[in-house]
């Protein structure tokens, strides 16, 4: 029991029998990005909740600044993506079929995000 809720209601919630959900707390099927971001909204949770005791078998003195600056980067990605405008953002895009019009949103996007040099004159 996780948050006052059952396996039982939380297999009822997610329309999973409770053998399915002790089959994902047990590690025994993966869950998905959506079923997590489910979990996550039931449990009145952010996504990071379920990675927040998460640690690397390696010791961190031993990674490199590159790959620091990447793990940090991809707790960054997690965190965004753990937003309700993330997930719908992420969810949307994944509807798009055509490889083209994704590319072209991908650069109108990093264009959106990049500063504007225009706009930093004063």
């Amino acid at each position: 029991m996780m948050q006052g809720i059952s396996q039982e209601k939380l297999g009822e919630d997610l329309g999973l029998t409770f053998q399915q959900v002790q089959k994902y707390e047990k590690g025994v099927n993966r869950i998905g990005a959506g079923r997590l971001f489910e979990i996550a909204q039931i449990l009145d949770v952010p996504v990071q909740f379920f990675y927040d005791d998460f640690q690397s078998d390696e010791d961190d003195s031993t990674l490199s600044e590159e790959t620091t600056g990447y793990e940090a980067e991809r707790t960054d990605l997690f965190a965004s993506l753990a937003t309700s405008d993330g997930m719908q953002l992420a969810q949307a895009f994944l509807r798009i079929n055509d490889v083209t019009i994704r590319r072209r949103i991908v650069d109108l996007v990093k264009a959106i995000a990049e500063p504007d040099s225009a706009d930093t004159k004063d």
